[in-house]
Order: C-alpha cells, then sequence, then structure tokens
C-alpha cells in the first residue's frame, strides 16, 4: 500500500469517526472497518459495473455511507426491514452493518433488478461477514416472501405512489414505509394512493452534506 492509499484510509477513517459522533452514533473498531470496507469494495467495483455516479471515496464517504448512516435512527425499532432498488447497498448495508452490534436480530433484505448490483451486495455481503442479510434479485413487484416486512425502505428509487403500489403486498398490516428523499416532495405526497398517509416528515441534516434531506414515513389509514 502507498503512503498515499495510507493517508487516504486515514482520512477516510477520521471523517467516519467524525461523522458518526456528529450524528450522535456508536460505532465500534469492527464497524468502523466494516464501513470502510465496504467503501472500498464500492468504489473498487464501480471502476467496472458503474454502481454510483460518485467516483471519488472522500465524496462516497459523505454522500452515500454518511447519507445512509444519518437515518440510522429511524429504523431502531425494526426487525424485519427491506431496502427496495437497493442498488449499491443504500441504505441497506450501512444499516446491516449497524444492526451487527447494535439489534444483532434485525434482519436485512435487499432487493434490485439489476443482476450486476446483487452480484456486488451478494459479494459484499460475504466479505464483510452479514449474516443476517438476504439479496434478492428481482422485480419488487414479483418478490413473495414468507413473513411481511415491518419497515420497507428506499433511497431515491421512485415516486411515493409507484413505491406503495409495487411493494405494499410485502408490508405487515402494521408496518410502515420509510421513504429517503432529498427535498420535501410535496407533490408526491398529494398524489399518494387511496388508504395511505404520512404519518411524520423528518428532515435529516448530514455532517459535511449541504443539501437537504429528508425521511418519509407512511403507513396505512
Amino acid at each position: 500500500m502507498s503512503a498515499t492509499q495510507i493517508a487516504s484510509g486515514a482520512s477516510l477513517q477520521a471523517s467516519l469517526q467524525q461523522g458518526a459522533q456528529a450524528l450522535g452514533i456508536e460505532l465500534d473498531e469492527k464497524q468502523q472497518q466494516q464501513l470502510l470496507a465496504y467503501l472500498s469494495l464500492l468504489a473498487k467495483w464501480n471502476r467496472t459495473y458503474n454502481l454510483t455516479s460518485i467516483r471519488e471515496p472522500a465524496q462516497m464517504m459523505t454522500h452515500h455511507l454518511l447519507d445512509s448512516l444519518a437515518v440510522v435512527p429511524a429504523f431502531a425499532a425494526a426487525d424485519n426491514v427491506l431496502d427496495v432498488g437497493a442498488g449499491g447497498g443504500l441504505p441497506g448495508m450501512i444499516l446491516a452493518i449497524w444492526a451487527s452490534k447494535a439489534r444483532p436480530a434485525m434482519r436485512v433484505s435487499m432487493i434490485d433488478t439489476v443482476h450486476k448490483k446483487t452480484a456486488f451486495l451478494t459479494q459484499a455481503k460475504a466479505e464483510l461477514g452479514l449474516a443476517g442479510v438476504s439479496i434478492h434479485t428481482a422485480r419488487i413487484e414479483q418478490l413473495q416472501v414468507a413473513q411481511k416486512f415491518d419497515v420497507i425502505t428506499s433511497r431515491a428509487f421512485a415516486e411515493l405512489a409507484d413505491f406503495i403500489n409495487w411493494s405494499q403486498h410485502l408490508l405487515a398490516d402494521d408496518g410502515q414505509f420509510i421513504a429517503l428523499k432529498g427535498v420535501q416532495p410535496d407533490q408526491e405526497i398529494a398524489r399518494l394512493p387511496a388508504g395511505w398517509q404520512v404519518t411524520e416528515i423528518r428532515p435529516v441534516s448530514v455532517p459535511g452534506l449541504d443539501a437537504e434531506r429528508h425521511l418519509i414515513f407512511i403507513k396505512r389509514r
């Protein structure tokens, strides 16, 4: 490893530690190493498979890793989570790494239609030793599971109405959707399907990122 790579790794670790501290999220040494290993893996695969348009690791740290870490508190009571349109594993992989220590019983499933993305997720799951993770390559409308999810989430996946219509068959009766959005999507909220309501809109602040972020919580009426 070159001196530049070592310096870069130390800088990323410092960004992660400072970011987690600012968010009030406790990460032990193992979790920090897993998150950094995930970031390294994402950057490596991205060179071949174009998993994300962001290519600079320092930018990936704020725009992807800390962006996903910032929403973790919203899932503190979840037991069985599905990340729809998981792509490179955001927020699913970040949530799974956090839960491995904080909520060991939590199960995190991720689904995407693109095989190269789920191949990456499968590789990341294996390399990071994440036992409570399941990966699905399928259209969300066609997925069937033995146990429904108490939380279904997505990050920049689709309009809220489509997100609900396509995946509501997988949500437990008392479950909720948690959608990760940028600016508050008032027009999308106005177009929610009948029988669904927004129960909370929570602004999220991401360390080092000067952009609006909101969590939209949706339940059956």
